[in-house]
């Protein structure tokens, strides 16, 4: 053959390379799409859906927390919030100018915002906007722009009960309170439903549910706002007046140990994000540890007269108004001369309650304190509650150590706790456990023996007689029993000379106790700073409108106290 013939053949021969190959391909093509759509058809389906198909959550209203009447506490209100596809918005960039101004940003963050999430298929612009204002942005019709409907806590209440309460984060979630302790109950869960959408994020098609939306349950309280309300008002009446640091109340139902009010002060409005910080948002009256002071003197009386080592009329010799233990001396306000047990407890005599805590061995007293629910958390489980410091495992103990924890110094307790053990005194021994949510029927644990309790009541309820030093706690028409104390702060290891805990804890009324209230005032700043100065007046004003809210019956028309010469009270 010729080279000029071979010359001619051998494009042919290319072309015939060519057309087999293509031939080939083509071939592979129609197998490969005959296999996908007729054999395996799930490969593509599956694809399709990965690129349209999405899963999308139907957002379910927060559950209600309403008090022991039904008074709204924390509902959910729908909001909307607007998102964007950001690929899809930055390419329609001539609608920015009034996007950004109906969303409130500056054209530049706008960009930026889009731009930092240029790959990403979803991005929040602007949360919780009421449906008029998300309405107006929609009203823009701005490809890739789209709104999606959520709900927002708003707490009617205010800060009245903010710091039982508590609040949620923008997404709906317990922080602080009740609202993070029974997140999970109010919470419920969102819906689910499989749709199909384009390329923007449009819904073309609702493909299937995947499962209902389940609401959460409404959380009732024991609270009572009506004398939350009251006590709200009066504590921040006092904490104000006085200039005091802070300010806790509680009021518990003396026969069942239902929460009725908790206060605290400073507060905060949860409705408001900007006051959410640290020292406004505490709930003090179980976050705030401190040395009850004389309050607990009725315990030290109490324990020596179950052990059988006094009876009410059992002499101590105060004077000259100062004990010396060791290097230590142990004060009292005034020179009381000799007091019985009875005396100790009304003119709250330091030296009588050393006396007393003499009589029995070295850390005797903790029994009854740890009985009393001191150094351990209550039943009620509200966040950030503190245990406080009980010296249990103290190795050694020095006299002066022993006798002061008969007059409430050497271990810290909460406002929360010392009404628990107050409940002992309203309830013939037996200590009710705190709860914030309703009970009708309560158990108490056993502390003290009726027989003890029924000559100690008599003791508080003249702690509240002109010669007590508490007669600014009394209630008009109702019987009143408590106790004062007045308490050197810690501040760095010391006690202050010139800074107080001022505190109340009693009961009313004294024949049928219906109400347990403890009154803490940290750091009152002024003339007074003494417990039956500053914390008994809130007590009684508190307690006064309270029982009558309650629909308590009063005990007397009128009550006059006068102070027999031998310290014994009448009622005339």
């Amino acid at each position: 053959m010729s080279k000029s013939t071979q010359k001619q053949q051998l494009p042919k021969v290319r072309y015939f390379i060519v057309l087999v190959i293509f031939a080939g391909m083509f071939s592979a093509m129609l197998v490969r799409a005959a296999y996908l759509q007729i054999i395996d058809p799930e490969y593509l389906v599956s694809e399709g859906e990965a690129r349209h198909i999405r899963v999308r959550e139907q957002a379910v209203p927060r559950a209600m927390i309403v008090d022991r009447n039904g008074t709204p506490l924390a509902v959910s209100t729908p909001v909307d919030s607007i998102w964007a596809h950001p690929q899809t918005v930055l390419d329609d960039g001539h609608s920015w100018g009034y996007l950004s101004q109906a969303l409130g940003f500056e054209v530049a963050e706008l960009t930026r915002k889009l731009g930092d999430a240029r790959s990403r298929q979803f991005l929040y612009l602007k949360r919780h906007l009421s449906p008029v204002e998300a309405q107006q942005v929609m009203s823009l019709k701005v490809p890739g722009i789209h709104i999606q409907r959520e709900y927002r806590r708003y707490y009617p209440t205010a800060a009245v009960a903010a710091h039982v309460i508590g609040f949620t984060n923008i997404d709906d979630q317990g922080q602080e309170g009740l609202e993070l302790a029974f997140n999970e109950q109010l919470t419920g869960a969102p819906g689910r439903t499989r749709v199909m959408q384009d390329r923007v994020g449009h819904i073309v098609e609702y493909v299937e549910q995947l499962s209902p939306p389940r609401a959460g349950r409404e959380l009732r309280l024991s609270l009572d706002m009506r004398i939350q309300y009251l006590a709200y008002r009066s504590l921040h009446a006092a904490f104000k007046y006085h200039k005091a640091e802070s300010a806790s109340l509680v009021a518990l139902d003396a026969k069942t140990g239902e929460i009725l009010a908790m206060v605290n002060a400073p507060d905060f409005n949860p409705n408001n994000r900007a006051e959410r910080v640290n020292h406004r948002v505490r709930n003090r009256a179980i976050t705030d540890a401190f040395e009850p002071g004389s309050t607990i003197k009725p315990v030290t009386v109490a324990m020596a007269l179950q052990r059988g080592l006094i009876d009410s009329e059992t002499q101590f010799d105060t004077s000259p108004g100062r004990l010396l233990v060791g290097r230590n001396s142990i004060n009292d306000t005034s020179d009381y001369g000799v007091l019985n047990a009875e005396g100790v407890v009304v003119k709250s005599s330091n030296v009588g309650a050393a006396k007393i805590a003499f009589l029995v061995e070295h850390g005797a007293l903790l029994e009854p304190l740890l009985r009393l629910g001191f150094g351990s958390l209550t039943e009620v489980k509200l966040p950030g509650e503190q245990r406080g410091i009980v010296p249990v495992n103290r190795e050694k103990w020095h006299d002066i150590e022993h006798a002061t924890l008969s007059y409430g110094h050497g271990f810290t307790a909460t406002t929360l706790q010392l009404a628990q053990a107050y409940t002992t005194f309203a309830n013939r021994g037996l200590m009710l456990s705190p709860t914030i949510l309703p009970r009708t029927n309560a158990a108490g644990s056993p502390v003290f023996k009726s027989s003890v309790i029924d000559q100690m009541v008599p003791m508080l309820e003249k702690v509240t007689s002109d010669k007590g030093t508490a007669p600014l706690a009394r209630v008009d028409s109702y019987r009143v029993a408590g106790k004062t104390g007045t308490v050197e702060r810690l501040v760095e290891g010391r006690y202050a000379k010139d800074s107080y805990i001022s505190v109340f804890a009693g009961f009313a009324p004294v024949n049928n106790p219906d109400i347990v209230m403890v009154v803490v005032v940290h750091d009152p700043r002024g003339e007074d700073y003494f417990g039956g100065a500053v914390a008994a007046p809130i007590f009684s004003s508190v307690m006064k409108g309270a029982l009558r809210l309650r629909n308590v019956n009063p005990e007397v028309e009128e009550q006059l106290w006068v102070m027999a010469d031998e310290g014994v009270m009448h009622e005339q």
